[in-house]
């Protein structure tokens, strides 16, 4: 294992499985550009982006990178349908993505690997001259992670980019168009949460993915294999990036607005201790296994303009799943979970029933979705997935800034580190870091502004 200082050495000194059914549109295809794609990382996530970006004539995938030949092989069959050209392929340890960096001239990566490894990857990436890096969610393990990332694309001017999708979800973009027309009024209070049962993700039979056994770390297949161990060990809200992401562009943070203080609660932890003991029975080796995760965490935000936000972690329990977003004004509130929209003064109803939201979002779809609507749909996670992709890949090849970016990536993935730190004093409130160093105060909200990306 060669030590990450020695590599950033080295380079200082030198210079799943979907596809789409149909080819991108005119649009895309009239760019004269083909951006060279790297990707470490081509396991079930990496693989949704993979297929996306082999249907573009826009992209070139030039390299892939990693160290499990299921996953390798898996990805070798989706270029091999696609008809692209085979890329390079790296892979043989865990540092294999740095030969990548090194050797593939590449003009943007594409980060989908285990968490603890998002980190070191971007650095590594950023030192290695690359200028756009994508990485899925989440930006870091420790708070001092988010800083080194964070000072690293600062210096070297690189573009850091997390996957976050649900910032593109239908609903949440009609919101934004509804908010900037000024429907809703100031914005007082906003919820979300990923309230999403991963029991059978966490743990499986070590073949299937999904709800198949009661594996999981070394016996474990795919998220099994890695993203229990967080469960183990860490006592926090561990993915808060679907439910902020979204609400943090409503209100402008890192953009006129930010995040000032936190505090956290987690419940107690049964639910995937129940869950081995149900589906492997009580004998079962790992049902002797301890969980540090509470299995519902609640955390509460206060931002600089005065809005509150209130976030849920609930992913042990069964249960349907929801990100169960709310955001309130001083005209009116929607709430997805019953579908709803109030406006006052203006919904067909008075204040004791609700509009159909359905009805508000035909009328305030964003231009995004009315342009790109029927491609994207054809992806993952009903279409989201498209369009997060696309914005990085655009932005790239036109060398402009992403329009989510590493103070973006920082401030909502530090939500855990610091919803750790919470819960492990009690459930002090702890002040919010400004990773943007003021530069908030100035900065404004072009996110989703247009139709191109």
């Amino acid at each position: 294992m060669q030590p990450r200082r020695k590599f950033v050495q080295q380079m200082a000194f030198s210079t799943a499985a979907i596809t789409l059914g149909n080819p991108l549109i005119a649009a895309i295809n009239r760019q004269p550009q083909k951006l060279r794609l790297g990707f470490i990382g081509t396991g079930l996530r990496g693989q949704a982006h993979l297929a996306m970006s082999l249907n573009r004539t826009d992209v070139e995938v030039a390299a892939i990178c990693d160290i499990d030949a299921r996953m390798l092989q898996m990805a070798g069959e989706l270029i091999k349908k696609s008809g692209k050209t085979r890329p390079q392929v790296f892979t043989g340890d865990p540092y294999a993505y740095r030969k990548m960096l090194e050797s593939a001239k590449l003009d943007a990566v594409v980060i989908s690997t285990p968490w603890e490894w998002h980190t070191p990857m971007i650095l590594d990436s950023i030192a290695a001259g690359q200028k756009y890096i994508a990485t899925e969610v989440v930006l870091g393990i420790t708070l001092e992670d988010h800083w080194e990332v964070v000072r690293a694309a600062e210096k070297s001017n690189a573009q850091v980019m997390m996957l976050e999708n649900a910032c593109y979800r239908r609903d949440i973009l009609a919101v934004l168009n509804m908010i900037r027309q000024g429907l809703f009024g100031e914005i007082i209070h906003l919820q979300g949460g990923y309230q999403h049962d991963l029991r059978g993700v966490k743990f499986n039979d070590g073949v299937t993915p999904y709800n198949s056994g009661v594996e999981f770390g070394e016996k474990g297949f795919s998220e099994a294999k890695w993203r229990t161990q967080h469960s183990i060990h860490r006592n926090g809200d561990l993915y808060p990036t679907h439910d902020v992401g979204p609400l943090a562009m409503l209100i402008d943070i890192n953009r006129g607005n930010r995040f000032v203080s936190l505090n956290s609660f987690a419940s107690k932890a049964r639910g995937l201790h129940n869950y081995i003991v149900k589906k492997g029975g009580a004998d079962h080796p790992n049902a002797k296994q301890l969980f540090k995760l509470g299995d519902v965490v609640t955390t509460q935000l206060s931002c600089a303009n005065g809005e509150t936000i209130f976030l849920q972690h609930d992913t042990n329990l069964p249960r349907p799943y929801s990100l169960g977003f709310r955001v309130q004004g001083t005209n009116g509130i929607w709430m997805n979970l019953n579908n709803g929209i109030y406006i006052e003064g203006v919904s067909k109803y008075d204040h004791e029933r609700w509009d159909d939201a359905a009805e508000w979002f035909k009328k305030y779809d964003h231009p995004l979705w009315k342009k790109w609507g029927e491609e994207a749909t054809k992806t993952g996670h009903d279409g989201i997935d498209f369009f997060v992709l696309h914005a990085f890949i655009e932005a790239a090849k036109r060398g402009e800034p992403t329009p989510m970016d590493v103070y973006d990536a920082a401030a909502w993935s530090a939500i855990t580190p610091l919803s750790e730190s919470s819960i492990a004093l009690g459930n002090e409130t702890v002040d919010f870091p400004d990773f943007t160093s003021g530069k908030w105060m100035h900065r404004p909200n072009q996110f989703a502004k247009g139709a191109l990306y």
